[in-house]
């Protein structure tokens, strides 16, 4: 691991350590807030037997753009999320290794937002539909318990907006920073004869810190909440996204980015001079048009409970890809162009059931959760004679569906200093394809995956500060859409590609050293079959195959302390061996899981003054190396340490609550690959993160 990140761990945890050892005594860390994404019956973080982090709304919204979840994430060990830097690909997302090979979008780490899928019936997630602006906590759940909700539940992120209450408020806020990005926010919330309202839209814009990659999104969210009945809540939230023409930068090679961090490839094939980039010649983009409504009905019979959600939506893409003209040449390629027009829908219905025994707590739930989506699905050549860019001919022509049905049973008993969960998830998986255009051979066909998933897990209080836990469970993984979509190098529809099952074991610790230092503590193992790795990958077309037996092994730390005279501090550690557990291909066994670090770290000092109008932090993140390829043949994405500073005032006038904020990242300047491309058949894996940049906001709410 690289020597800069074991000495930030140690400065970082020596901070730490010496303000626990100096807390006031009368300091005290903010409540546990109590949770529901582990065993679905609400407890505080401190009292489940899972590995499960909160970031609540301050994290969220502190001195930051609200653009991409990576801002609040980051502060969760066993997670590693990077901002590609490309609008067009959405972040990058794996939690214990899970979802790091994903090319683009969100897999293996399912998305809800306000109990509503945000990952499709395939496992395929956008978290760029998360509305952060109104968001009021975010839940990461890692380890065994996350198989409790089935396919592709490497990890959990589970984010919960905020619903309107009180008096009417308005708010609006504007930020701006390097690489031309700003954004203008407007909201309003309140509370009007029962029901609660809140109303959110927004848009970002940015040049972008690489060549092309300018992007501008639209957002909007609304949610209403009523109370129809005695004990029963009615929420209905929808929201929508809109991206037009987001230019996609590609990745490059490692003499690329070495030579100049912002540029792009040079396309080889390009006959003028000089020689434009891929992403120029091609003018690789990607629009994007995505709305969803949702409801959600609970209604309490003492300590039962009922609970239906459904939900529906449509999500529209055409995506640019970079590809030559004489690789579009077999007769099997589906063009460079990729048009769909998805729909999607689902429900979720359970009840919860408590029963008091003599000195026991017994609470169970059973439910079926359902989805659908189902996709009109296009191809183009992505030239016409020697245009590129443009829509030409037709390639491919399809109906994909794909649904899955899930029942489920969750129980947990409960009695003295003993917490026992267990569950149990049946998971069928159904994808058809319906093939409409034939000049390339017949692709239609159908695939059927399901699986049981067991999941046990353990409490033990040794004291009312101590607490032990162990869990394990079976996991497993179906391919996604896109990772079926294409087989080798030019191949149609791959139908031979199976699921990957895993094996998760636990083991931690909780612990509050005093009312204001905590910490927490995992150990963990999981054992693959049949793992998903890229079999080829080029100009943004990626093909998969199963590659056999891996291994992930870690360990997860993170220390929340109080200190005197308005001081905190938060660290957060993950050490990682993830590698391969058998040998196939030119893999050998013990290679590492490409795009996965072998540790991550982010340490944090924060002020606050008593009266809080005025705080202020300085935040360090790490990373060890990241291999690109399987095999681990190629230059690795070197590991690197960055410094932030972050300074933010409020001010509070009759009616008015003012705020403004001033961020530096970056601040030593680093050059550093903030993400790769896994697989990249012509090695164009990396993607740089930017030098030193700056973000100003400030933000003017009214209450009525």
């Amino acid at each position: 691991m690289n020597q800069h990140l074991y000495r930030l761990n140690a400065v970082a945890a020596l901070f730490a350590l010496g303000g626990a050892a100096y807390a006031a005594d009368d300091a005290s860390s903010a409540p546990d807030v109590v949770v529901v994404s582990a065993t679905r019956v609400g407890h505080t973080v401190f009292d489940l037997p899972a590995a499960i982090d909160v970031i609540d709304s301050l994290r969220i919204h502190e001195a930051q753009s609200r653009v991409n979840a990576s801002e609040a994430l980051v502060a969760v060990p066993g997670l590693v999320v990077q901002n590609r830097q490309n609008y067009a690909q959405d972040l990058q997302i794996s939690s214990r290794g899970f979802g790091a090979r994903s090319a683009f979008g969100v897999r293996g780490v399912r998305l809800i937002a306000d109990g509503i899928p945000a990952s499709m019936p395939d496992g395929q997630g956008q978290a760029a539909t998360f509305n952060l602006d109104m968001a009021e906590r975010i839940e990461v759940l890692r380890g065994p318990f996350s198989a409790i909700y089935g396919n592709h539940a490497g990890g959990v992120i589970q984010l919960f907006t905020r619903e309107g209450e009180g008096a009417p408020s308005v708010e609006t806020s504007l930020s701006a920073g390097s690489y031309g990005s700003r954004k203008v926010d407007l909201n309003a919330q309140g509370n009007h004869a029962g029901i609660g309202y809140v109303l959110d839209t927004s848009r970002f814009e940015t040049d972008g810190y690489r060549a092309h990659s300018a992007a501008t999104r639209d957002q909007a969210y609304a949610r209403l909440t009523l109370k129809p009945l005695d004990n029963a809540v009615l929420n209905i939230v929808a929201n929508s996204l809109r991206q037009n023409a987001t230019q996609d930068a590609l990745g490059v090679t490692w003499a690329t980015y070495l030579r100049d961090p912002r540029a792009g490839e040079t396309d080889s094939t390009d006959s003028q001079t000089p020689k434009r980039t891929l992403a120029d010649r091609y003018n690789t983009r990607k629009s994007i048009d995505h709305q969803q409504i949702g409801a959600s009905w609970e209604q309490r019979f003492g300590d039962d409970r009922l609970h239906l959600s459904s939900y529906g939506g449509n999500r529209q893409v055409i995506q640019y890809q970079a590809f030559s003209k004489a690789f579009q040449a077999p007769a099997s390629h589906s063009g460079g162009v990729v048009d769909f027009d998805r729909n999607f829908y689902g429900a979720d219905l359970n009840w919860l059931h408590v029963t008091q025994l003599d000195n026991a707590r017994l609470s169970t739930t059973v439910g079926i959760e359902y989805g659908h989506s189902g996709d009109d699905r296009s191809g183009y050549e992505n030239f016409i004679g020697s245009q590129f860019g443009v829509k030409g001919a037709l390639r491919r022509s399809e109906n994909d569906k794909v649904t899955s049905t899930e029942p489920y049973v969750q129980t947990e008993w409960q009695s003295g200093p003993w917490l026992l969960s267990a569950g149990l998830r049946h998971s069928s998986v159904k994808i058809s394809v319906d093939d409409h255009f034939l000049a390339n051979g017949n692709d239609s066909g159908s695939l059927s995956y399901s699986h049981t998933t067991p999941v046990l897990g353990l409490l033990y209080k040794v004291a009312p500060a101590l607490h032990l836990y162990a869990s394990a469970a079976r996991g497993f993984e179906t391919p996604t859409l896109n990772e079926l979509f294409y087989s080798g190098s030019g191949g149609g529809f791959n139908f031979r590609l199976q699921p990957a099952h895993s094996k998760h074991l636990e083991a931690g610790i909780k612990t509050r050293l005093d009312d204001s230092t905590r910490i927490n503590a995992a150990i963990f193992q999981v054992r693959t079959s049949d793992e998903l790795v890229v079999d080829s990958s080029g100009g943004g077309r990626t093909s998969y195959r199963n590659g056999g037996r891996t291994l992930r092994q870690g360990l997860e730390l993170s220390l929340d302390t109080s200190w005197r005279y308005g001081l905190s501090s938060r660290v957060a550690l993950t050490s990682l061996r993830a590698v391969y557990d058998q040998s196939f291909g030119n893999v050998l066994r013990g290679s590492r899981l490409p795009g996965v670090p072998n540790a991550n770290g982010y340490a944090e000092l924060a002020w606050k003054e008593s009266a809080g109008r005025f705080s202020t932090a300085l935040e360090a993140q790490a990373s060890g190396r990241s291999y690109a390829d399987d095999a681990n043949a190629d230059i690795p994405a070197p590991g690197y340490a960055v410094l932030n500073a972050r300074l933010s005032s409020n001010q509070r006038w009759q009616g008015w609550h003012l705020k403004q904020f001033v961020r530096m990242n970056n601040l030593l300047d680093r050059q550093y690959v903030g993400s790769l491309i896994v697989g990249d058949s012509n090695k164009r894996y990396y993607e740089a993160a930017p030098g030193r940049n700056w973000l100003l906001g400030a933000s003017a709410q009214y209450q009525f």
